[in-house]
């Protein structure tokens, strides 16, 4: 079997400020560039080969090897950067899939259509580089189906657009799933790490296969940035997430109940953890209906640990080592309504981005993310209006806290953010066009934007 695709495109984007709007640049891998306006220009190319013996049509027992491989090219910044947006090498066998370079992967049970992003890993950054081994959903001996589970172990490489250089990721996440039926129930647990790395200026930290045990682990050990006889303390950067919810369907119609809870240096994982991302997802299976999906969510994280002394509460996504936090090349790697410095200076004359190469002392611990206190409400829906024609729509509320020990939000910022898309395939042609207008307004800022982009599949 031989796939080949090549795919040609660009992105138009302009704004009524010196930056897009939440919903044009956020949950797009990282290709739209924050500023007033600007063409994001790329070229794809992907593959599939399949080797090994035929299918059998009775008993549906695929041995194949599946090779995917593809590389996705993108110029913008008014045509001064080149990124790399996927590269990737993918191997599987069954259920198992070996992943290999910088490929599109969100983490997490939200709907990756319409959800305001997964607190673990959203698709709003740019892809991470990494080594990624997978199993999905696989029956457990002796259960007759019932019972279910699937995981993933990563290891990745933060690059030195970072607090700490050239420091290196850690991903792993195991799930269950109970039923066969119309209803299922699941539950799992993500665990994310930043850790080794180091500074000239600060600490080096453990880079060695012990170093990366301690983090696998989770267990207290002195990763070399505990000084003046300090206690150990959990090695890296460390965070993640529980997740647990509920399926059930027919053939009509299928409804998801799904929850994220976030927790830091595990202090989160406690039953008087109040915050979470809250979501209840619609999909219609019937042909001909034109609303597709219905997304409806809830984000809550004001509480930050606050059964805690102050000293000792959680601050989410950011550290006093891995002074970056939760961020990929500017960009928040898990939700986007959390705001960062470089986001935030977009709002807040006082706020500026820090530059990493800068001395350490200039630059805070915890202090990267300064919005992760957040309430608010999200709601998704996806149509097909025609066999040729989809629409999406967003919009979003949050009422913002800042975080711990800031105050350029005080008391709160109300703020909306709204997205309508529309994409049409011209019938008989390999071209598409997307159109997207949006408007966010509230005491962050008031901004109008709008893209246009044009898609032509050169080989399908």
């Amino acid at each position: 079997m031989d796939s080949l695709q090549l795919q040609v495109g660009t992105i138009a984007s302009v704004a009524s400020k010196d930056y897009m709007p939440l919903w044009l640049v956020s949950n797009r891998f990282g290709i739209i560039t924050d500023k007033k306006s600007d063409f994001s220009t790329h070229v794809r190319i992907t593959n599939s080969n399949r080797i090994g013996p035929a299918v059998s049509i009775y008993d549906g027992d695929d041995r194949g090897i599946y090779f995917d491989y593809g590389l996705d090219v993108y110029n913008n910044n008014s045509f001064k950067k080149n990124i790399i947006q996927e590269g990737y090498l993918k191997v599987r066998y069954k259920n198992l899939t070996f992943s290999g370079g910088r490929f599109k992967q969100i983490i997490g049970e939200v709907d990756h259509d319409l959800s305001s992003g997964s607190l673990g890993v959203s698709g709003n950054a740019l892809p991470i580089p990494k080594l990624n081994l997978a199993l999905e959903y696989t029956d457990i001996p002796f259960t007759n189906g019932w019972i279910q589970f699937k995981g993933m172990i990563s290891h990745g490489w933060m690059g030195d657009e970072q607090f700490m250089k050239h420091a290196y990721l850690h991903e792993k996440n195991i799930y269950f799933r109970i039923g066969k039926n119309k209803l299922k129930l699941y539950g799992g647990i993500q665990h994310y790490a930043v850790w080794g790395g180091g500074r000239d200026d600060f600490f080096k930290t453990d880079n060695s296969f012990k170093g990366w045990l301690n983090v696998v682990t989770g267990i207290e050990a002195n990763d070399g940035s505990v000084v003046n006889g300090s206690n150990p303390n959990r090695p890296g950067d460390q965070r993640g997430d529980i997740e647990f919810g509920a399926e059930w369907e027919n053939d009509d119609i299928k409804f998801q109940l799904n929850n994220q809870t976030p927790f830091d240096s595990g202090q989160g994982i406690d039953i008087r953890n109040i915050d979470r991302l809250l979501s209840l997802n619609i999909t219609n299976k019937k042909e001909g209906g034109i609303l597709k999906k219905l997304t409806l969510e809830f984000i809550h994280t004001t509480q930050s640990n606050d059964f805690y002394v102050a000293q000792f509460r959680e601050s989410y996504y950011n550290n006093g080592i891995y002074r970056t936090g939760w961020e990929y090349n500017r960009q928040i790697i898990g939700t986007p309504l959390f705001i960062n410095r470089s986001r935030g200076s977009k709002y807040f004359d006082s706020i500026e981005p820090y530059d990493w190469d800068a001395p350490q002392s200039t630059i805070y611990a915890n202090s990267n993310i300064i919005g992760n206190r957040i309430l608010g409400g999200h709601v998704g829906a996806l149509y097909q209006i025609t066999d040729e024609i989809t629409g999406k729509s967003l919009i979003t509320y949050t009422k913002n806290y800042g975080y711990f020990g800031n105050n350029v939000f005080s008391p709160y910022k109300n703020q909306w953010y709204s997205l309508q898309e529309v994409s049409w395939t011209i019938p008989k042609t390999k071209l598409s066009f997307t159109g997207a207008i949006a408007y966010d307004f509230g005491d962050l800022s008031t901004n109008f934007g709008t893209l246009l982009g044009l898609q032509w599949q050169l080989r399908n």
